[in-house]
Parts: structure tokens; C-alpha cells; sequence
């Protein structure tokens, strides 16, 4: 058998495996994007699992055979082999160094991180859809004329419902509740529009007689606009200023409040409308990256401890990358980067990526255990082996989100940002922390060890 074809199987035989543990890993930290209620973000996180079983496949079955064809064909051995070793050689001179001042290293890394956690909670949110389009684009300045010559383009609708919504008790009810809107909320409402203002603009009474004939001598393309069949249901719409997320969200929290105090035993008032959606997908999206940050993060510690049933190897790889979510906390503050609706499922994304990189130094580390080097040295070249494979593997996956820079969305720009700066956080993460967290619960399971027996 020749040396490619040992250093084929071999490679199956000791990567495949922690490869495949990365994978699963990786899936579970996207899982958590399946829980968001913005549907958006759930195919997101298909999209980001089915990627990465397509990739461990294509890797598996397409890209070591070709490998092994190159090597068994076109390669030759000695060509560069002390070049190789020398390059390998500075991240094993890296991880002693690292090792050398590991505590006072883990305690400023984790005094950041803490900082960056506080920090976070000041971090903008931008909520305001507009902002994310191209600031040049004929459609926004479209929108801003359109605004301007009408004085708003957003809207709030209430559905009044009854028996009979033409009715002269109705009519009066309605037109009360019109008359107090406009004087409880004159800041926000620019304009309010029913089938009472058509009524007044021709002149007709507000009585049943009068709003029916209306009704009736409207197409029904136009009828149907404020008014169902049965006369049930009646819209009014509110015509509103422009307002960001967070002050849209309470005015519509206090309109709620004051609608259910009007309302009377015969009719019911419900808020909808397209300012309603977009305050309740803003507000999954933002509000709820914490939650998604934290069920990723206990998908994938269950996982693990599934797979290798020892809580050490379980947790082991997730501490690194929670220093990550600190530290990009911070990183947003002092940039003054605000999370959106995309920056927001960064959290899911870090620890799917990050823990592979760190699976994979810890499963090099197990493997390279023995009783007659200490923990240093073991955790040094287990880095010196599989440290370039992970840069190599970041750079490229950096690459790829790299190209979301250039976009005129301003939405895709700061998401490709905030990934780059996350993965090279990823990067210092896994190449400087982990081998310290390594070293560490070596000790605490050495002692353990030592007291059971």
C-alpha cells in the first residue's frame, strides 16, 4: 500500500469522525434560528444546515479522493517538507507562549468579554426598514416625495365590528371615537380616513339611510375597501407620522389601551394593519437574539454530551466561544454598529462555527494524550497539527462573507462586517483560549482523578 493511499485512510479513519462531530455541533448551534417567529430567520437556519451537510458530503466523498489523486499522481514529497514544518512550527511556539501567560490572559479575556456583555445592552438597535435599503435608490426617494406631498405612508387600521356597523348607534359610536383619536393623539395622527370622511367630502348626512346609499352606489372594489358585505365589519384607517420601531410599538401598546376603554358591549375594535406586522417582525428579531444566543448554546452543549458522554468534553468547547459573544458586544459598541434584523442571529451563527473549530483542537488533543508528556506539550502540538487547517478554513468561510461588504443594502453591509469581525474573533478564540481551557480542566480532571482514587 502506498503513502497516499495509508494517508488516505488514515485521514478517514482519525478526521472523519471529529469532523462529523463538528457538523453536529454546528447544525444544533443553527437550530436555534428554527425557533425565531420570523419565518426569514427559520430559513435561514435551514439554509445554514443544509450547507454544512452538503459540504461535510462533498468533502467526505469528492474533495479527499481528489486529494488522493493529486498526492499519488502529481505530487512530490520532499518538495517544501521543511517549509511546511517550519510554518507548522510557529503556532506550536504560539500555543507555549500562550500557555506560559495563560492566567493573566484568561483573566483580561474574560474581563473583556464581561465588559462587552454590559456594554452590549447600549448597542443600537435600528429598526427603521428604510435604513436598511440603498440610501441612493429612486424607490426611497420616491418614498420620502410621496410622504411629503401626502404627509405620511404609514397607516394604522382599526376594525370596527357589530351587527350592523350602519347603524345610527354605530354611525355615532364611530364618528365619537373618530372626533377623541384625532384630540387624544394629535402628535401621532396626521389624518384619519373611513366612510364617514367620504361621506362628508360629498356632503351627505351621517345617518343610516344616507351611509347605506353610499354604500351602495360604490363599486364594490371601493365599497369593500371600508366596509365587508353583511356591514359587520368597518375599516378606519389612521394616517400616522413617521415614527421608529420602538415609538411606533407604544403608541400602538397605549392605542390598545385606550381602544379597550371605548369599547362598548356592541362593538368590538381591533388594531391591525401593515405597522402592526412590522413592529411584531422587528421585534422578534431584535428582542430575541439573546434567547436564540442561549438555546444554540444548549443545543449544542445536550449535543455534545450525547455524543461523548463526559460533561468536560461537552462544555469544553463552548467556553471559548462564549467569550466570543462578549467580545463582539463590545466591538459593536466602540464601532457604533447597531444590530438589525440580520446582526441580530449573529449569536447562533458564532457558536455553529466557532465550536467546530474548537471540537476540532479538543478531539487532536484527546488523541495526542499520553503519560509521558505534560499537558503543555500535548496541547502545543495538537495545535501545530490542526491550527492551520482551522486558520485556512476561517479565512475562506471570511472570504465568502467578505463579499456582503460591498452591497448598497446597508443591512447585508453591516451583517458582512459584524461575520468577518466575528470570525476573526473565532479565530484569536479558538487558537489562544482554547488551549488554556484545555490545560485547565486537565488539572480539575486530574484532581478529581487523584481524590476518587
Amino acid at each position: 500500500m502506498n503513502k497516499s493511499k495509508k494517508a488516505l485512510i488514515k485521514t478517514y479513519k482519525e478526521m472523519a469522525p471529529a469532523i462529523f462531530v463538528a457538523m453536529i455541533a454546528t447544525g444544533l448551534g443553527f437550530l436555534a434560528l428554527f425557533t425565531s417567529d420570523v419565518p426569514m430567520i427559520a430559513d435561514f437556519g435551514k439554509m445554514l444546515t443544509i450547507g454544512i451537510i452538503i459540504s461535510f458530503i462533498v468533502a467526505s466523498l469528492f474533495l479527499l479522493p481528489l486529494v488522493f489523486v493529486r498526492d499519488k499522481h502529481f505530487s512530490n514529497e520532499d518538495k517544501g517538507k521543511k517549509k511546511r514544518k517550519k510554518n507548522s512550527l510557529f503556532l506550536y511556539h504560539i500555543t507555549r507562549f500562550v500557555l506560559k501567560f495563560k492566567y493573566l490572559i484568561i483573566i483580561i479575556a474574560f474581563a473583556l468579554a464581561l465588559v462587552g456583555l454590559y456594554l452590549d445592552q447600549s448597542v443600537r438597535v435600528e429598526t427603521d426598514v428604510e435604513t436598511f435599503m440603498p440610501q441612493n435608490s429612486q424607490a426611497l426617494d420616491d418614498i420620502h416625495e410621496l410622504r411629503d406631498r401626502m404627509g405620511s405612508t404609514d397607516q394604522v387600521v382599526l376594525v370596527f365590528e357589530s351587527d350592523n356597523m350602519v347603524s345610527n348607534e354605530n354611525i355615532e359610536y364611530v364618528n365619537t371615537q373618530i372626533s377623541d383619536l384625532n384630540n387624544q393623539y394629535s402628535n401621532q395622527i396626521i389624518q384619519i380616513n373611513s366612510l364617514f370622511s367620504l361621506a362628508n367630502e360629498m356632503g351627505l348626512d351621517f345617518n343610516e339611510s344616507s351611509v347605506t346609499s353610499l354604500v351602495d352606489a360604490l363599486s364594490e372594489e371601493q365599497s369593500k375597501v371600508w366596509i365587508n358585505e353583511d356591514h359587520s365589519k368597518m375599516v378606519v384607517q389612521l394616517m400616522i407620522k413617521k415614527m421608529e420601531t420602538i415609538e411606533l410599538d407604544s403608541f400602538l401598546i397605549e392605542l390598545d389601551r385606550y381602544l379597550t376603554s371605548v369599547e362598548n358591549d356592541r362593538t368590538q375594535i381591533t388594531i391591525t394593519g401593515q405597522a402592526t406586522i412590522d413592529v411584531a417582525m422587528i421585534s422578534s428579531l431584535t428582542s430575541g437574539r439573546y434567547t436564540i444566543t442561549l438555546l444554540g448554546m444548549l443545543a449544542v452543549f445536550l449535543g455534545l454530551l450525547l455524543i461523548y458522554r463526559n460533561f468536560f468534553k461537552a462544555i469544553t468547547p463552548l467556553i471559548p466561544i462564549t467569550l466570543i459573544i462578549g467580545w463582539s458586544g463590545l466591538l459593536m459598541y466602540t464601532l457604533d454598529i447597531a444590530y438589525t434584523p440580520l446582526t441580530a442571529t449573529l449569536g447562533a451563527l458564532i457558536i455553529g462555527i466557532g465550536t467546530e473549530f474548537t471540537i476540532l483542537i479538543m478531539d487532536r488533543y484527546y488523541k495526542n494524550i499520553n503519560d509521558f508528556m505534560p499537558a503543555e506539550e500535548i496541547i502545543a502540538d495538537s495545535v501545530q497539527m490542526i491550527g492551520k487547517p482551522i486558520l485556512i478554513s476561517a479565512i475562506t468561510t471570511m472570504g465568502g462573507f467578505s463579499a456582503l461588504i460591498i452591497s448598497d443594502f446597508e443591512i447585508l453591509k453591516n451583517f458582512g462586517i459584524m461575520t468577518v469581525i466575528n470570525l476573526i474573533l473565532a479565530i484569536i478564540s479558538t487558537l489562544l483560549i482554547m488551549p488554556i481551557v484545555l490545560y485547565m480542566q486537565t488539572r480539575i480532571r486530574t484532581k478529581i482523578n487523584f481524590k476518587r482514587g
